[in-house]
């Protein structure tokens, strides 16, 4: 069965853009275990800007946040539903110079933009859906290796990443600490936290009691989660912002002309109807599933004697960045790593209005520290 084109995703067949692919054939030296679940034919979607240098080293590994996807830098057009995420950092004279750098960034395993997912068809061409595994950051890295080694890289000039990105940026500096020179973290901790997993596991509880859900597995019975996953987005995005900007913004003010008190809505709540309605139609609710699971399991320590053992192992030197007001992953997360990683310089502190999304909106103050970063 061949899946064609589906909303949220990007199949074969869909106009690529500037996607690259790299592809695992299934052959016994290219599978991947997750869990009890073995994968043998895994694609990667990614993007490059730059060139790579003769002597393989100007590379940088750019790790995308959860809804997040390849497309880091570059205008939306054919292929690219958006602007690049972190547009204004990537390009000629930018914090990631691509006169200087060769700048990759991978589509995450379980997501929806063109790597190995839910949505993607397995071997017999029929998508995964249910039958698509648990999977941890580490099994994202595991693959992000596999890429890099088809690139001929063999280490890594820098790798940055906030949020889900950063945490894959941290377990590249532990699980394959002898492939990575420098590592920029941004909006992060060690672990996920019991009020992270909590607000997580509401979103994944609303998509999953959508009944379009199908416990799956709603790739050909013609409907999707759209309510469940708009519901989701909208209490993740409260967590991303501040109550100081929604009390600016909106205030208790009604939406236009509509009255609350006789069925009408207030402008927040508009507000969050339309972010809601702008994931669903880029994004899959099973890779949102997916990929909040394995963030809620993310734990530098495990099986590694704890936190403070792991992230002294850590050979790269690190740069750290917090936001003054993020109230998803606090300034005490990014504390803790700076304590306890060996080559970490001084927490730099973004004070910003916009919470944890302020590692994608503050570029301008992110700019000059990366790019020192990056050329000490």
């Amino acid at each position: 069965m061949t899946l064609g084109s589906f909303p949220g995703t990007w199949q074969l067949g869909d106009e690529p853009g500037d996607r690259k692919f790299a592809r695992f054939s299934a052959d016994a030296s290219n599978e991947f275990t997750f869990g009890d679940t073995i994968i043998s034919d895994v694609t990667v979607a990614f993007e490059t800007w730059g060139e790579l240098n003769a002597a393989r080293s100007n590379a940088v590994l750019v790790e995308h946040a959860l809804t997040g996807d390849s497309h880091a830098a570059g205008p939306s057009g054919r292929g690219h539903l958006t602007l690049g995420w972190w547009d204004a950092l990537i390009g000629p004279g930018r914090a990631l110079d691509t006169d200087k750098y060769f700048v990759v960034c991978p589509n995450v395993l379980g997501g929806c933009q063109g790597t190995t997912g839910p949505s993607s068809p397995d071997p017999a061409g029929a998508p995964y859906g249910s039958r698509f595994p648990a999977i941890t950051i580490r099994d994202q890295v595991a693959v992000e290796v596999a890429l890099t080694d088809q690139l001929g890289i063999a280490s890594w000039h820098a790798i940055i990443g906030g949020s889900m990105g950063g945490m894959r940026a941290l377990e590249w500096c532990i699980g394959s600490r002898e492939r990575v020179q420098r590592a920029v973290v941004l909006a992060v901790g060690a672990t996920a936290s019991a009020e992270q997993i909590a607000l997580s596991s509401l979103q994944n509880r609303a998509i999953r009691a959508d009944r379009a859900f199908a416990g799956g597995d709603y790739y050909t019975t013609g409907e999707r989660p759209t309510e469940g996953l708009a519901i989701a987005r909208g209490i993740g995005h409260i967590s991303y912002r501040t109550s100081q900007e929604f009390d600016v913004r909106f205030g208790h003010e009604p939406q236009g002309d509509e009255d609350p008190l006789r069925g009408g809505r207030f402008a927040i709540e508009s507000y969050l109807e339309y972010h809601g309605t702008k994931l669903v139609n880029r994004f899959d609710a099973n890779s949102y599933v997916v990929l909040s699971d394995a963030m809620n399991t993310h734990d530098v320590g495990r099986e590694r004697g704890g936190v403070e053992n792991a992230l002294g192992s850590v050979r790269a030197a690190v740069t750290v960045i917090g936001v003054t007001s993020d109230r998803l992953y606090p300034l005490a997360q990014q504390e803790e790593l700076v304590k306890h990683l060996p080559n970490a310089d001084a927490l730099h502190v973004i004070d910003s209005f916009y919470g944890h999304d302020g590692f994608l909106l503050e570029t301008e103050k992110i700019t000059p520290i990366v790019a020192s970063a990056l050329a000490n």
